[in-house]
C-alpha cells in the first residue's frame, strides 16, 4: 500500500503504516498483533450495539420522534451532526446507554480472579477463584431496575449513571483493572452512528411488518449478535440533498 500523491492526512492509522513501508521498516509480530487487536477489538461490538438500538428505535416510534426531535432542535436540518455536538444532545446519549444496558455486546465480562476469600449474596467465593460477571442479567434485574425490559431512555435523564465501570448496575464495558480501554470511543462510535441515521432517515419496518414481528432474540456466543437480522426500510426526512452526497477523502 503506497500513499496517493496530492493531499495527505498526517498522523492518520493508514499514513503511519505507509510512511514505515517506504522507509522500508516492517512490524514484528508482537506489533502487528497489537495493532490488529486495536483495529478489529471494538469492530464486532460496535456493530452489534447498533444494530440493537436500531431495533429498538424501530420498535417504539414514540422514541425515534423524540430522538429526532432533539437532533433537529440542536443540529438543525442544513448541516451534519458531529461529536461536538453530543453534550447538547442528552436523549442521544440516553439512548445509547439505554441500549448498552438491555443489550451488552459482552454478556459475560471478562473473567477476574478473587484475591481474597470472600462471600457474596451468601454464596462462598475461594481465593483464586475465576469469576464471570453475567452484566447482561445484572442490567435486567428487576430488584435494581424498573420495567428493566421496557426500553426507556428517560431513565438515564432521571439519574446520572455512568456506563464505563463505576456503577455496577450497568457494565456493558466491565469494571475494575480489566474495563475497556476503549469505552469511551465505544460510546461516542454508537452515538455518532445512530445520531447519523437517525438525523438523515425515517426508519420503519417493510411493508405488512409489525414491531412485535421483530425477533429481539439473542444469537448465543461470545458476543450477542441479533439472532435474526434486522430489516428496516430508511426514507431521507431532510430537504438538503447536498447532505446525503458522498464526500471524497485522500488518504
Amino acid at each position: 500500500m503506497h500513499r496517493p500523491s496530492g493531499r495527505v492526512v498526517p498522523n492518520s492509522t493508514l499514513w503511519m503504516l505507509c510512511s514505515l513501508s517506504e522507509r522500508s521498516m516492517t512490524l514484528v509480530m508482537t506489533q502487528f498483533s497489537d495493532f490488529y487487536d486495536m483495529i478489529t477489538a471494538g469492530m464486532d461490538t460496535t456493530v452489534i450495539s447498533v444494530e440493537w438500538a436500531m431495533a429498538e428505535l424501530v420498535r417504539n416510534p414514540r422514541v425515534q420522534k423524540k430522538l429526532q426531535e432533539e437532533l433537529d432542535s440542536v443540529v438543525g436540518r442544513d448541516r451534519v451532526m458531529s461529536e461536538t455536538d453530543f453534550q447538547n444532545l442528552p436523549y442521544l446519549m440516553a439512548v445509547v446507554k439505554e441500549s448498552l444496558r438491555l443489550h451488552p455486546p459482552t454478556p459475560l465480562m471478562l473473567p477476574h480472579k478473587a484475591s481474597a476469600s470472600v462471600k457474596v449474596g451468601g454464596y462462598s467465593i475461594p481465593k483464586g477463584a475465576n469469576v464471570m460477571v453475567n452484566v447482561w442479567a445484572v442490567a435486567r434485574d428487576p430488584k435494581v431496575w424498573s420495567s428493566p425490559l421496557e426500553f426507556r431512555p428517560e431513565r438515564f435523564l432521571e439519574e446520572s449513571i455512568d456506563i464505563k465501570g463505576s456503577d455496577f448496575r450497568v457494565l456493558p464495558f466491565g469494571a475494575g483493572r480489566r474495563v475497556c480501554p476503549g469505552a469511551q470511543l465505544g460510546i461516542n462510535l454508537v452515538a455518532s452512528m445512530i445520531g447519523h441515521m437517525l438525523h438523515h432517515f425515517e426508519w420503519s419496518l417493510p411493508e405488512g411488518a409489525r414491531p412485535e414481528d421483530i425477533s429481539m432474540m439473542e444469537s448465543p456466543g461470545l458476543v450477542t449478535f441479533m439472532g435474526t437480522p434486522l430489516q428496516a426500510v430508511a426514507t431521507p426526512r431532510l430537504e438538503n440533498e447536498e447532505l446525503y452526497k458522498r464526500v471524497p477523502v485522500e488518504i
